[in-house]
């Protein structure tokens, strides 16, 4: 199957507000602590960068990031989630903001908080800017959320399709489209 870029669902503009007031709900919760922000690659990279663009000058944020693989070039999450890049700091004893693009069956996120949870951090919060519930497989704890989106397929702002559309600075449903048929006559 083949896919074409389709609909705006959340445009740059509803984007970026949203980002400053959840940058805004994350600041307070923090007010005065030191702080683990911990993004998920590599869809939550632009998410991350402008939340935290958002934040006072005085934030005390630290910036560290994990590589994690649950979809391949597909649009449904494999359920199987492997370690890509691990994080490069020691969060035991530290407060830790987990930062994910899109929650959707919860697989993913569940398997990160327990990892995190077991390098025993002072506290783990979590903050994604897109939610479908109804794709829930395991139920999640989220403390900050973006947007809560329905069941369809999005990429841009981070989110892509097998590498591409990460780019885009819209969020756009991804509408899958017939291949044509081949008409293939035998040889003579």
């Amino acid at each position: 199957m083949e896919y074409e870029l389709g609909r705006i669902l959340l445009d740059g503009r509803t984007i970026s507000a949203r980002v400053a007031e959840m940058a805004a709900e994350v600041s307070e919760a923090y007010s005065g602590k030191e702080f683990v922000a911990v993004g998920v690659l590599k869809g939550a990279i632009f998410f991350l960068s402008d939340l935290v663009r958002f934040f006072p000058r005085n934030s005390l944020v630290r910036l560290d990031f994990m590589a994690v693989s649950s979809y391949g070039a597909s649009t449904k999450s494999s359920g199987i989630v492997k370690i890509v890049k691990d994080l490069d700091t020691d969060i035991r004893g530290r407060d830790v903001l987990l930062v994910e693009d899109i929650l959707d069956t919860g697989l993913t996120l569940s398997y990160l908080l327990d990892l995190l949870k077991g390098r025993s951090p002072r506290s783990l919060k979590t903050c994604v800017l897109l939610d479908k519930p109804d794709r829930r497989k395991v139920d999640v704890r989220v403390d900050f959320r973006g947007f809560q989106i329905p069941d369809e397929f999005v990429v841009g702002y981070g989110l892509d399709y097998s590498g591409y559309w990460r780019n885009l600075p819209d969020i756009h449903v991804v509408n899958p489209i017939e291949a044509p048929a081949r008409n293939i006559q035998p040889k003579e």
